[in-house]
């Protein structure tokens, strides 16, 4: 069965890598935050797991992710703290980030905070808020990256026209993926915004550089990592 395609066509999300650290220290107590960019809930315990074996002395290794384009998982985990202090905060923090102003559109992101205990008792409220500075401060400064859903589509031309209809589409401003060479016809591939207005704009001037010879054929969509903030 073919997966429902997410309501979403863009979201924010760390840049790809190892992932981000950052350490406070609040009250003798030291917590890491480990933040990574997890494509799915396996991914994300696998970071948990991976944490509890490089700080295995660690008191907590408390955490919360959040996963898909419409941020539908969500899970948290306060690891041995009081209930609601540790995992709440780390997913409040995670979800309410702006990324821009007013939205707040972070996903496949993990969050572990690991704690190693500093002698002197937080209390509830204490860990809440530490648990949620020692977040709010990675993601101010960790690397993020905005993910958009292109649509890809195809046209068929005669090989005679495709090298100048593939540079007046480009010139147009237009994204050309691979380009297939066959013998009676070359297929020219785009990747378009994953909306009605953008694919319709995009066959009319395809329309009008062939003639109306050509037309646009949806394909299928794909997700690419775009600057943050463009």
């Amino acid at each position: 069965m073919q997966e429902q395609e997410s309501r979403a066509t863009r979201y924010t999300t760390l840049a790809a890598g190892d992932g981000f650290r950052h350490e406070l220290e609040i009250r003798r107590s030291r917590f890491i935050t480990v933040l990574r960019r997890t494509p799915d809930e396996t991914a994300a315990r696998d970071l948990v797991a991976e944490l509890r074996r490089e700080f295995h002395d660690a008191r907590h290794h408390c955490s919360a992710f959040i996963v898909g384009p419409d941020r539908t998982v969500q899970r948290s985990n306060d690891d041995g703290e009081p209930s609601g202090t540790a995992g709440a905060p780390i997913l409040e923090a995670l979800a309410k980030r702006e990324t821009l102003p007013g939205v707040t559109d972070l996903s496949d992101v993990t969050a572990v905070v690991v704690r190693y205990f500093g002698g002197v008792l937080l209390g509830a409220g204490g860990l809440v808020r530490a648990y949620s500075e020692s977040v709010s401060t990675a993601l101010a400064l960790a690397p993020l990256t905005h993910r958009n859903r292109l649509r890809i589509c195809s046209t068929s031309v005669p090989p005679g026209h495709a090298g100048r209809l593939e540079n007046d589409l480009r010139t147009a401003g237009f994204t050309l993926g691979q380009t297939a060479y066959g013998g009676s016809h070359t297929i020219l591939r785009l990747a378009l915004p994953d909306d009605a207005e953008a694919i319709d704009a995009a066959n009319h001037r395809l329309q009008s550089l062939t003639a109306g010879t050509a037309t646009l054929t949806l394909e299928g969509t794909e997700w690419v990592d775009t600057a943050h903030g463009s």
